[in-house]
C-alpha cells in the first residue's frame, strides 16, 4: 500500500514523501524489482503536486533506490542489497534506527550543560555588562575589513596575538617565554586536553588539588589516567605531602588563587614544588587562575618564570578577563615541546578563529586590555566587599565566607546539604556550585562556591535574602 501515507504540517511535503518511500524500501516493504505507481497516479492518490512526486522520484533514483524502465515505469532498484528485514507487525516507523554497536561506558561524571551557565553567581562568569563593547566593536569592524583575515592561519595562532600574549605575560606575570612558545587554544579547556594528549601514556598518574578544578580533572583524566588527590593546607596545595604520594607524570595546580578555596602559594612553597618536580621528573601544569584580580597586593610571579627550563606548562584564558563567548586561551610550553603540541592541536582541533584572535591582539596592543583590567579589578573588589559583608551580617555564621582578597568567587562554608542548596538557588535563578563536588573521595567540606563577579548589587541582596530563607535562618 502506498496511499496510506499521511503528512504533517510541520515538514515540507517533499521531505516527508522522501522519508516515507526511502524507509519503506530500506525495510523491504517494497521489495527489489517491485513497481511503484506513476508520478501522476501517486500525486492523485496522495492529493499533492505531481512536481513534488517527480522531485522525490528523481532523488531516489539518484541515490540508487529506484530505477526507470523505458516504457514500463518506476521500480525499486533490482540490485538493491539491504540487510534490514521488515519488522514484525508490518507497520514501519520512519524514525526507526539500526542497532548501534556496543556503547562505551557512561562517563563517571555527567556535565551539566546549557541554561545554568549564565545565571548570576555562576562561578567563572565575568560582569558581561561592564565589557567595553563599543571599543571592541570598533576594533572588530576594522579587522573585518582586512582581506588577509578572511582565510586560514597557522595552527599555532595569529602571530601578532602570540607576540602580545608573550609581552603581556613577561611584564605582568614574570613568565619566561617568547612568542614561538605561545600556542593559542580554543579556551583553557583545550589547552588541558592537549597536555593530556601529548604527555600522558596509559597508566601515568596525575596529581590534582583536592578540592580542585573539575574541568582539569575531566581533561587530564579523559584517557583513563588515574587522578590522585593532593590535600590542601591552609587553603593551598600541601607541598609537604608530595614525597609520600609516590611518582606522577603531571601535577595540576592553581598556585596564584587556588580554586576553589582561594589560597595563594607563597614563594618558599613554590620553590619547594619546583624542586620536588625536578627530583621526580614531573611536569607542573600551572593554571594561573584569577591572577589578574588580586585586589590589594600584586600577585606572586608565576612558577613558570622562577627558573630557566622549569618543568612547567602555563595555561591561561581570556574567558574571565574579556568574554567567555570568545573561547580563546593560550598555552606556554618549553621550546622542545612546541612541535609536539602543534601536531596534537592540528589533529584534534585545528585553528582558533582568526578574526577573534586579531581583534584581541589589537585590543591588547592599543592599551585597552590593561585599562579594562584596571576597571574590572576595582569593580570586583567593590562587589567582593559588598557580598562578603552581606553574608557575614545576615547569615550569622550559618554560611561563613572564606575570605581571600582576590578573584571572582567566594566560598561559603557551612554544615549544609550543599547539593540540595545549590539546586534550590538554581531554581530561584541564582548560580552556584556545591563545594563538596570539588572533592575526590568522601572527606569533603560542604558549602557553596559563588561567583559574585556577574551579580549586580540588587542581585547580591536578593541572593543573600534567599540564602537566609533556604537555610532557615531567622533574621533578627
Amino acid at each position: 500500500m502506498i496511499d496510506d501515507i499521511r503528512f504533517e504540517h510541520t515538514t515540507p511535503l517533499q521531505t516527508q514523501l522522501y522519508q516515507h518511500l526511502s524507509q519503506r524500501i530500506i525495510h523491504r516493504l517494497y521489495l527489489p524489482g517491485s513497481q511503484l505507481p506513476s508520478s501522476r497516479q501517486l500525486a492523485a492518490d496522495l492529493g499533492i503536486s505531481r512536481n513534488t512526486v517527480n522531485a522525490v522520484y528523481d532523488q531516489l533514483k539518484a541515490e540508487g533506490f529506484l530505477q526507470s524502465r523505458a516504457g514500463r515505469g518506476v521500480f525499486v532498484h533490482q540490485d538493491l542489497n539491504l540487510a534490514i528485514n521488515q519488522p514484525t507487525g508490518g507497520a514501519i516507523q520512519t524514525t526507526q534506527a539500526m542497532t548501534l554497536p556496543p556503547l562505551p561506558p557512561a562517563p563517571a561524571s555527567r556535565l551539566k550543560l546549557g541554561e545554568d551557565a549564565n545565571l548570576p553567581f555562576q562561578p567563572g562568569l565575568p560582569d558581561i555588562n561592564a565589557f567595553p563593547i563599543r571599543s571592541w566593536n570598533r576594533i572588530l569592524h576594522h579587522q573585518e575589513s582586512r582581506t588577509s583575515l578572511r582565510g586560514y592561519d597557522t595552527t599555532q595562532g595569529y602571530q601578532p596575538l602570540r607576540r602580545a600574549i608573550a609581552d603581556y605575560l613577561r611584564a605582568s606575570r614574570g613568565v619566561r617565554c617568547q612568542e614561538h612558545q605561545v600556542i593559542v587554544t580554543n579556551g583553557a579547556q583545550q589547552a588541558l586536553s592537549l597536555i593530556a594528549d601529548v604527555l600522558l601514556e596509559p597508566g601515568d598518574r596525575v596529581f590534582v588539588e583536592n578540592p580542585g578544578y573539575r574541568g582539569a580533572r575531566y581533561a587530564l583524566g579523559r584517557h583513563g589516567n588515574p587522578l590522585l588527590p593532593v590535600p590542601l593546607k591552609q587553603q593551598v596545595l600541601d607541598v609537604g605531602v608530595l614525597d609520600s604520594l609516590g611518582d606522577a607524570k603531571l601535577l595540576f595546580c592553581t598556585p596564584t588563587h587556588q580554586y576553589p578555596m582561594g589560597g595563594i602559594l607563597d614563594v618558599s612553597q613554590r620553590m619547594a614544588l619546583l624542586q620536588w618536580a625536578r627530583r621526580n621528573q614531573t611536569w607542573i601544569v600551572e593554571d594561573d587562575y584569577d591572577s589578574e584580580f588580586h585586589f590589594y597586593n600584586k600577585p606572586f610571579a608565576a612558577i613558570q618564570g622562577m627558573f630557566d627550563t622549569a618543568p612547567v606548562l602555563y595555561v591561561g584564558s581570556f574567558s574571565k578577563t574579556l568574554l567567555p563567548a570568545l573561547r580563546v586561551g593560550y598555552l606556554i610550553v618549553p621550546e622542545a615541546l612546541v612541535d609536539h603540541f602543534l601536531w596534537a592541536k592540528r589533529v584534534s582541533g585545528g585553528e582558533t578563529p582568526l578574526l577573534t584572535q586579531a581583534t584581541i591582539a589589537e585590543f591588547i596592543d592599543s592599551g585597552q586590555f590593561t585599562r579594562h583590567l584596571r576597571r574590572m579589578r576595582q569593580l570586583y573588589r567593590d562587589k567582593w566587599h559588598h557580598f562578603q559583608a552581606r553574608v557575614t551580617e545576615k547569615l550569622g555564621g550559618r554560611l561563613a565566607p572564606i575570605a581571600e582578597s582576590a578573584g571572582m568567587h567566594l566560598v561559603l562554608k557551612g554544615n549544609v546539604d550543599d547539593l540540595a542548596l545549590s539546586q534550590q538557588l538554581r531554581d530561584l535563578g541564582f548560580g552556584s556550585t556545591a563545594l563538596s563536588e570539588h572533592y575526590i573521595g568522601k572527606t569533603a567540606l560542604t558549602g557553596l562556591v559563588m561567583g559574585f563577579a556577574s551579580a549586580s548589587e540588587s542581585q547580591i541582596e536578593a541572593c543573600v535574602d534567599a540564602l537566609c530563607r533556604l537555610t532557615d535562618y531567622d533574621e533578627r
